[in-house]
């Protein structure tokens, strides 16, 4: 196998050794940002609207980034990367922004650095899982929707707690709701819920993440005609629905088999994994 590479704010190392700087204030107090970005035919997918969403993220969280922080630019150092480290099919790519390092709850500095790592992926298309997920909702921690809600900012605790306790119920994700009730998102997913023809997903003033997959999804669905609202979800719409499917930037789209004792088709999920794929592979010309 390769070795593979990880760019540290302009220098480029071998992943077989320690990396990242003591000090590092994504590793102690989780404060940066971040994009996790699908490689297809060692290309990554999307890039634009992982690097905006990265950049709003970052201004959010009131840290500074360079002017030259452009899509460009991080395409020119993840390829670089993707080359390197030998990856000509698929792979995934994860892409940080943190706070450069001092000072302690309150920084020393806002100014910024990036760091970049990818990995090889096991198939070089978006593949629905043949099996369907078997989910529940977390009640252990509910979500509160603030200013950092549809940003992926390093404070993931809840994600993890999340999919762990969905892994000691044997199941293969929990959904996450807020303090009325509503689902926003599963541990690692946004939701999709399919009744009659219809797609419906939670609105980003939810306060669910802003997922660049998400978006793609619905722009897909638009543009062939099916209809899409964003709404609130409840747990009685859940048992309701039709098909239920969740998505991410590095899976695409995963189809749910059953939600306690209600079970769901795939037929929208099979219909649109087809449109995901045959979207990029007009792309990338491949």
């Amino acid at each position: 196998m390769a070795v593979l590479y990880v760019n540290n704010n302009g220098t480029v190392l071998s992943n077989d050794a320690p990396t990242i700087h003591p000090g590092n204030r994504g590793h102690l107090y989780g404060d940066g940002v971040f994009e996790s970005i699908r490689i297809m035919s060692g290309r990554p997918l999307n890039l634009e609207n992982h690097i905006k969403r990265m950049l709003d993220g970052a201004r959010i969280i009131k840290m500074r980034t360079p002017a030259y922080y452009s899509t460009k630019f991080f395409e020119d150092k993840i390829v670089e990367l993707i080359q390197k480290s030998e990856i000509t099919e698929g792979g995934r790519c994860r892409l940080s922004l943190d706070r450069v390092s001092g000072g302690a709850y309150l920084p020393e500095s806002n100014e910024s650095t990036y760091y970049i790592e990818v990995y090889p992926y096991d198939v070089n298309h978006f593949e629905l899982n043949a099996k369907g997920l078997e989910v529940d909702i977390y009640q252990d921690i509910k979500l509160q929707k603030n200013f950092l809600s549809n940003y992926k900012t390093k404070a993931g605790l809840i994600y993890v707690m999340a999919a762990l306790s969905a892994k000691e119920k044997g199941l293969d994700d929990l959904f996450l709701s807020n303090d009325r009730g509503n689902i926003l998102e599963t541990s690692s997913c946004n939701i999709f819920v399919v009744s009659n023809g219809v797609l419906y997903t939670p609105g980003l003033d939810e306060g669910c993440l802003a997922g660049t997959m998400r978006m793609q999804i619905i722009n897909l669905a638009i543009s062939h005609g099916i209809k899409v609202y964003e709404c609130a979800i409840l747990p009685q719409n859940l048992l309701a629905a039709d098909e239920i499917f969740i998505t991410n930037a590095i899976r695409g789209i995963n189809w749910i088999g059953g939600y306690r004792t209600k079970r769901f088709f795939n037929n929208m999920s099979r219909k649109l994994i087809v449109l995901l794929n045959e979207h990029w592979e007009k792309e990338l010309g491949i």
